[in-house]
């Protein structure tokens, strides 16, 4: 078989917000498969078994079939190269650790030329997977040799440079259980969960609530030790040494034996524990001094090293440390009998993957210390049966939650309150966390911002603690209502006729309930009356920035299919959504959008995303737009100058009380419920910006799915020529 030329990409296209694919990001691919599109994959001689044998996990992909093994039968009868693209890309990032189950491939008007998606959390990650698996695909059609496994190291990479650290996911991950939404403020993790005035954010382990001074007392040990004694709350005793010299005379005073370690350290860098002579006290002050600022000598305690995650005033995950010790045999080295009974435990390691770190002795000067101080290299070889300790500290992963005695939950959450922290993770020394701690001669050791969850979560022996879910409940406290998930009232309008009037009108009438409205249209990006950006603010880049702006409290957006097409929506979920008409197709002829039946497919996504307490309003005129309604999860509002819309009818006696619907009696708009009816003022009376009595309609289902009082809807639209928001007004 002659070689096959090479698939085109014709655009790559990242649609970050909810779109006429799915609810969430993915990386949409417009590719031109040129002479492949008369090869499907079962005309191609031994091109599905080169395939499976380069990715044998896609027998896992049930693919349209359902069924474990559903990919495989569609290559054995015959589907495209777009298609496989798609299932080589997925596989990737599953074995890259970004794992998604979500792909689709559709043909479009141009024949060989399709348009193929993929979920993609990042879209660095996505467009990394995309290149490894196009040269994947090529290689397996034109029986070529590709290396796997350095595909799925680059993909890999990029994972590690994208993607949130461990304690940032876990937070995330549990913001998302909750239906939180966040959106990520930076490269590394600074992330926002929620939306506008509700929002809270997190970096790591610390959220807004962390405060600055109390950050700064815990780098400070010395101060942290002094202040959370002061309070009664045991510590061992110690000071400051500014030179070796300094630092013996420190611990004759304290009495032998000692710890050396920096003021400012973390990590538990140059700590050095049990030193006994001044030999060792003053090459550890030497140690000391390189990872921090100043070096402190205290009082040592003897027992296991724990630390303990306080949030507010509640330990909510405890985990203890051990020593790692090595026998030796005669013949092995130090350095071989530590990768043959430490590292060798499939624990260790060096990705996040691993909850014990997997230890390279020229790397840790702590443990070189030790060594020293039995008379040991890694190069020594320790006679059969000698025990030779090797780390102190540093395996602190051996889940002891359910062990905790109270009395010393009660004090350790007091050394945080003390040092101001919302979020700690307090270590302490102690014999047996299960005693309270002066029975033991235990004492806590630091107060630390910012702390790592991943010791709790992967423990190396235990269960799992939910300290992600802790933090989110702490942030967010309550359930139910969407202001416990952070969420701002929103409403998304869609279409073509009049959307940016009706949406200034409807974020006129928020304002006038006392909210700080956002608004992005056709116009630009507003905040109350004040224009914040000029020109056309329906871009997802412009429009997003409502939703990080601590100042809304409400937000309203102009959706056009274009944008939708192109970028996706701003928010993932709205209170209301507004569906005017599927107007416009004959100008999306580059996103291959040609018939009303393609709008509706687009236009859906805006009613998709209403909440399940929230509600569609839609264009009972058009029976296509009403019929909408049965795609939402939450109410259905419809509107129409005529109330014999077959529709609109249909629906108000729908239900057991019976459909809502705005509508026109004898010219005045009517609030229906069913049968039950509330006449508002003519609609000739009232000054409108401009809007048609169709428009107006959906202004009032609006405002009303919103729970605006009917009174304050009139004096709303009865203002809206003089205080509405000017179009010309100043950036």
């Amino acid at each position: 078989m002659s070689k096959k030329n090479d698939i085109q990409l014709l655009r790559i296209n990242y649609l970050r917000g909810p779109n006429v694919w799915t609810y969430r990001p993915v990386l949409e691919v417009w590719l031109d498969l040129g002479e492949l599109e008369d090869w499907p994959s079962n005309l191609l001689p031994g091109f599905n078994e080169r395939l499976t044998a380069l990715l044998p996990a896609l027998i896992e992909h049930h693919c349209g079939v359902g069924e474990r093994g559903g990919f495989l039968q569609r290559l054995q009868e015959g589907t495209w190269a777009g298609h496989v693209l798609e299932h080589v890309v997925i596989e990737l990032l599953n074995l890259a650790g970004m794992p998604t189950g979500f792909g689709q491939t559709r043909s479009t008007s141009r024949p060989g030329v399709y348009r193929m998606v993929f979920r993609a959390r990042d879209e660095q990650v996505a467009r990394s997977a995309l290149a490894q698996g196009h040269r994947l695909l090529m290689a397996a059609i034109n029986d070529e040799s590709f290396d796997v496994a350095a595909a799925v190291a680059q993909v890999r990479e990029q994972v590690d440079d994208s993607y949130l650290g461990p304690s940032t996911a876990a937070i995330v991950a549990a913001a998302t259980d909750r239906h939180i939404p966040h959106i990520r403020l930076n490269d590394g993790n600074l992330v926002q969960l929620g939306h506008g005035a509700r929002q809270r954010r997190i970096w790591t382990a610390q959220t807004d609530h962390t405060s600055a001074i109390a950050q700064g007392i815990a780098r400070d040990k010395d101060l942290t030790k002094r202040l959370i004694a002061a309070c009664g709350v045991p510590v061992p005793e110690g000071r400051a040494a500014g030179s070796p010299a300094e630092a013996w005379e420190a611990a004759q005073d304290i009495g032998l034996p000692v710890v050396v370690k920096p003021s400012d350290g973390n990590h538990g860098r140059g700590v050095m524990l049990d030193l006994r002579t001044r030999a060792d006290v003053e090459a550890a002050f030497e140690v000391a001094a390189r990872h921090g600022s100043e070096v402190l000598v205290e009082r040592y305690v003897s027992g296991d090293e724990h630390r303990l995650l306080v949030l507010g005033d509640k330990v909510v995950a405890a985990a203890r440390g051990e020593t790692a010790w090595v026998t030796g045999d005669g013949r092995c080295t130090v350095a071989q009998l530590v990768d043959a009974q430490i590292n060798s435990d499939p624990r260790r390691g060096v990705s996040e993957d691993h909850p014990l770190n997997r230890l390279v002795l020229e790397e840790d000067e702590s443990v070189l210390g030790d060594l020293a101080r039995q008379g040991l290299s890694p190069a020594a070889v320790p006679e059969a049966g000698r025990k030779v300790l090797i780390q102190r500290n540093g395996n602190v992963a051996i889940d002891c939650t359910d062990q905790v005695h109270p009395e010393v939950e009660h004090v350790v959450a007091l050394a945080a309150r003390i040092v101001g922290l919302d979020i700690a993770g307090v270590d302490l020394v102690a014999q047996d966390i299960g005693r309270p701690l002066h029975e033991q001669g235990g004492a806590i050791v630091e107060v630390n911002a910012g702390p790592g969850l991943l010791a709790h979560l992967k423990p190396a022996v235990g269960k799992p603690r939910p300290v992600g879910r802790a933090i989110v409940d702490a942030l967010f406290p309550g359930n139910g209502d969407h202001a416990h998930a952070g969420r701002i009232p929103i409403v998304g309008i869609a279409g073509t006729r009049d959307t940016t009037r009706i949406a200034r009108l409807v974020g006129w009438l928020a304002q006038l309930r006392g909210q700080r409205v956002g608004l992005a249209c056709a116009d630009g990006l507003y905040l109350d009356r004040r224009r914040l950006a000029a020109g056309d603010a329906r871009r997802w880049d412009v429009a997003h920035r409502l939703l990080v702006n601590r100042n809304v409290q409400a937000a309203v957006f102009e959706n056009d299919a274009r944008a939708m097409l192109r970028d996706g929506l701003a928010y993932d979920r709205c209170t209301v959504g507004v569906v005017t008409d599927f107007d416009g197709a004959g100008t999306l002829a580059e996103f291959d959008v040609q018939s009303i039946e393609q709008m509706a497919k687009v236009l859906r996504t805006q009613v998709d995303v209403v909440l399940d307490d929230g509600v569609a309003v839609l264009n009972a005129a058009d029976e296509r737009v009403a019929a909408l309604g049965t795609l939402c999860d939450g109410e259905v509002i419809l509107y129409a100058t005529d109330p014999q819309v077959p529709a609109l009818l249909a629906h108000r006696r729908s239900g057991a009380r019976g459909g809502r619907a705005v509508t026109l009696q004898d010219g005045s708009p009517v609030l229906a419920t069913g049968s039950a009816e509330t006449r508002l003022p003519p609609a000739a009376r009232l000054a409108r910006g401009g809007l048609s009595d169709e428009s107006l309609l959906a202004v009032i289902a609006a405002a009303w799915a919103l729970e605006i009082p009917p009174d304050l809807i009139i004096a709303g639209i009865e203002t809206f020529d003089a205080h509405g928001i000017p179009s010309a007004q100043p950036a």
